[in-house]
């Protein structure tokens, strides 16, 4: 019985925690140039398992385990955020917003930062199962 009002408990605080008001940033937009760009590594989607490795090292902290956003952290799973080109999150990865609490990740070699954001796609699915239930 313990073990089952720590996991409600458990529940709500997730769900509390969540970004449920997350407001998108309208004026940071990644540059044309840097939105064009394509994912190398597009074609080799089994390399998003090393960018979920770096997302939990780096990111887990603000966006939460599932991409749903903490505190003011983006919601990853939302169209707003998952319609946006590859060349487009690869920026606001390497750039960050410092307006808004996020670190530029640019340290972080440039192979790796784009098998972030083939993980960062995975949200996008997580976002469709919900509205499929």
């Amino acid at each position: 019985m313990t073990r089952i009002i720590f996991v409600c408990m458990l529940a709500v605080a997730l769900i509390s925690a969540q970004n449920t008001h997350y407001q998108p940033d309208a004026n940071w937009r990644a540059p044309d140039e840097a939105a064009a760009k394509e994912n190398p590594l597009a074609e080799k989607p089994e390399l998003a398992a090393g960018g979920k490795k770096l997302f939990k090292r780096n990111c887990v902290e603000c966006h939460g385990d599932s991409g749903q956003g903490l505190k003011k952290a983006a919601d990853l799973q939302l169209p707003i955020v998952q319609n946006q080109s590859d060349g487009a999150l690869f920026w606001k990865i390497t750039n960050g917003n410092p307006d808004r609490g996020m670190p530029s990740f640019s340290g972080i070699p440039e192979l790796q930062r784009w098998q972030l954001v083939l993980y960062l796609r995975k949200f996008k699915q997580i976002d469709t199962e919900k509205t499929q239930n």
